[in-house]
């Protein structure tokens, strides 16, 4: 299997296992979306509609388009669950939830509104609130939870290597006080996946299940649980909530891993991937914690850049391909290429693509183009002739606003990426 063919069927894999598994899957809002063009943004600009402002990746504009279109009409459904949806990817909750219900007020069939509300308490750990908002597999899920999801027991912060780097970060954890296996780390995967011989092992049982589909020539069904006892490094977490599934499928290139590490679980802390210095570091989101990395991040002359979440597990955050930027991109590190484009905006970005040369990825059923990017930034974080692959992305048309592109694992290897959730901003140096 050649890297691009390798990279994009065990993504197509984890991705489409996440959305099964997950508390609240990152939903289209205003149908199927390519990646928009630099014409569309300035059309947008032009015309102030909220709509395409939002689609284009410009909330803020967005933002005060729904909001005047709110006071000047409460009874706008679209606007108040516009104005939930963008609160929401900036972790604001009091104005995600005061919109979002009133959206369902006006519209309580939207069930969009329903599962972003689901998903608004689901990211304050308040499983209780959650639980009437979600599909049955999810609710069951986190009423089977006997305490406050993710307890965290141990220092104040704690570092672990990596096993290895190659095809994706690895590093060692363990589940209910068993030896430590190998887990692999992967922004784009759910909280915490393994397979069922290793859930087996540990003595989970299953509270639902979810049927999955066909990936990758695999009949997948997820299972979903909740894990007493999850140690990485120094840390121990309690009431993890985790899925299960075929472990042959977990682990394609025959590492050994057991499962994934995803961003559910990656957002219970002011996270980084140190992929320079082969270690994750989790530090607990405590106030001093964030003043002292964000002071230690301007010595160094990291600046912060945006950070949004959509759904429950795709980070975005503004990038830029060669002079084509900067624009919403999102970060699903799960591939080991180090960008995943569509063909529209690999030719808007000037990338050479051999179109005469396609790679059949996921058993054949579509295909992708491997490609080298001259130059990749987010900031003033700049990577160079990286490899990537061009063909039809799994995040086109899932968040309701035009991507970039997927920024992933080799453009990352000469840095470390921390994640503040707290504060909404990424660093990357």
């Amino acid at each position: 299997m050649t890297q691009a063919n390798h990279a994009i069927d065990r993504r197509g894999f984890l991705r489409r296992a996440g959305l099964a598994a997950g508390a609240s899957a990152v939903l289209p809002l205003l149908g199927a979306t390519g990646c928009g063009t630099a014409t569309a943004t300035r059309s947008a600009a032009e015309t102030g509609d909220p709509d395409a402002l939002f689609k284009a990746g410009d909330f803020a504009a967005a933002e005060r388009g729904y909001a005047q279109a709110w006071r000047e009409d409460s009874a706008d459904a679209h606007a108040a669950a516009q104005l939930g949806y963008i609160a929401l990817l900036s972790n604001r909750f009091r104005d995600a939830e005061y919109h979002l219900r009133a959206a369902l007020r006006l519209t309580p069939g939207d069930t969009r509104s329903k599962q972003r509300l689901g998903d608004c308490y689901v990211r304050q750990d308040l499983p209780a609130r959650a639980v009437p908002l979600l599909p049955q597999p999810q609710a069951a899920q986190l009423s089977a939870l006997t305490g406050t999801p993710y307890e965290t027991h141990g220092p104040q912060a704690t570092r672990v290597p990596f096993l290895g780097m190659d095809p994706l970060p690895r590093l060692p954890a363990s589940l209910n006080g068993a030896a430590p296996e190998s887990f692999v780390l992967d922004t784009g995967a759910m909280p915490l996946t393994i397979s069922t011989e290793t859930a087996n092992k540990a003595g989970l049982h299953a509270v639902s299940s979810m049927a999955g589909g066909t990936i990758n020539g695999h009949t997948v069904t997820t299972y979903l649980g909740v894990l007493p006892s999850f140690r990485i490094g120094r840390l121990e977490l309690r009431n993890v909530p985790v899925s299960w599934l075929d472990g042959e499928i977990l682990d394609p290139d025959g590492t050994g891993t057991v499962g994934t590490i995803g961003t559910g679980f990656f957002y219970h802390f002011l996270t980084t991937i140190d992929y320079k210095g082969r270690a994750l570091v989790l530090r607990r989101k405590t106030t001093a914690q964030r003043r002292a990395f964000r002071a230690a991040a301007a010595r160094a002359g990291i600046r912060p850049q945006p950070l949004w979440l959509a759904g429950d597990h795709l980070p975005c955050t503004l990038g830029k391909i060669n002079d084509y930027g900067p624009r919403v991109a999102c970060i699903d590190s799960g591939s080991t290429t180090g960008l995943n484009i569509s063909l529209a905006n690999a030719r808007r970005a000037g990338i050479t693509v051999n179109t005469a040369s396609p790679v059949p990825i996921n058993g054949g059923t579509s295909s992708v183009y491997p490609i080298t990017v001259d130059r990749m930034s987010i900031g003033n974080a700049i990577n160079r002739n990286v490899p990537g692959s061009v063909g039809e992305t799994p995040w086109e048309g899932m968040t309701g606003f035009d991507l970039l592109g997927n920024f992933t694992h080799k453009f990352f290897e000469p840095f470390a990426v921390t994640y503040d959730y707290v504060g909404m901003n990424l660093y990357v140096g």
